[in-house]
């Protein structure tokens, strides 16, 4: 008895904007993407339309050797990013790149630009004009970001809740007090390894964004007790504060914060102690700690 093939549909047959964009191709990774379409021009087509309705967009998810033509290619028609993310791409990522990605990208709530340092001040102020719903912010080792780039960004991104200006050294309190006056959302911001940080910036934050949860400070050799105090008393949602390297901080002011529950990156100076001496001698662990 002879038996009748089953017939065999195409996945182009699928709809693609109900079924193969929102549910099959948002599951392959970028690379795979890139390799589909060169199978045909159907596929060509049905990757160009995902990528046009793609809400993020993440670099490390290719490797940090994507090339830049290909990045042009891929964000060209794409209006709808929610989040972007280019942290492998210092090698070759220039304004050139960026703010055409940017203008046309006014949903853009989330920006992450960590080491690269191709860029300009222009970048920054590009975002800053197209992005009025950033959210999360990422310039850390940028050191081209600039106080009047800053300025702009404060000016129209005020819904700001978190910024990484980790090594941005172009940075001075000026600055920075200036973003915290206008953007009294910020829950999570980074200084971290900037000289030029002093208590003047910290007070301002402290007294301007009461939301604040996460502050990094780590090497602000400027910073000092008086501003630790400030962000006690006028920050009580603070969970953690990063003063490593910061040799004017005291236990005097970080006890009022670890009598709260804040988690801190530097040990209490008796624990610290016998950390050292147990790593020197061995004879911590015969101590009486309820001494």
């Amino acid at each position: 008895r002879m038996s009748v093939p089953p017939s065999r549909g195409c996945l182009l047959d699928l709809p693609w904007e109900d079924i193969l964009v929102p549910h099959v191709l948002c599951h392959l990774p970028l690379q795979q993407l890139l390799r589909l379409q060169r199978v045909s021009r159907a596929f060509q087509s049905l990757v160009q339309l995902f990528l046009a309705n793609m809400r993020c967009f993440d670099s490390s998810k290719i490797g940090p050797a994507i090339p830049r033509a290909a990045f042009v290619n891929l964000m060209k028609d794409n209006e709808v990013l929610h989040q972007l993310v280019l942290q492998n791409c210092s090698d070759w990522l220039t304004d050139r790149e960026l703010l055409p990605v940017i203008g046309q990208n006014h949903h853009l709530q989330q920006i992450q630009l960590k080491g690269c340092a191709q860029l300009s001040r222009h970048a920054l102020v590009a975002i800053s004009l197209s992005c009025p719903n950033l959210r999360r912010l990422s310039l850390a080792h940028c050191e081209w970001v600039d106080s009047l780039s800053l300025r702009s960004l404060a000016d129209h991104c005020k819904a700001l809740e978190a910024v990484d200006l980790t090594a941005c050294r172009q940075l001075k309190d000026e600055a920075i007090c200036y973003l915290a006056q206008k953007c009294g959302k910020l829950k999570s911001v980074s200084l971290a390894v900037n000289a030029n940080v002093g208590d003047g910036a910290v007070e301002e934050i402290a007294k301007c964004c009461p939301e604040l949860e996460h502050l990094d400070l780590t090497g602000c050799l400027r910073v000092k007790n008086d501003s630790i105090r400030v962000l006690a008393e006028y920050c009580p949602k603070l969970r953690s504060l990063k003063v490593k390297h910061c040799h004017n901080v005291a236990e005097s002011s970080l006890s009022i914060l670890r009598g709260r529950g804040v988690e801190l990156d530097v040990e209490p100076p008796l624990q610290r102690a016998l950390v050292l001496l147990q790593d020197v001698v061995g004879f911590a662990p015969f101590i009486n700690l309820q001494i």
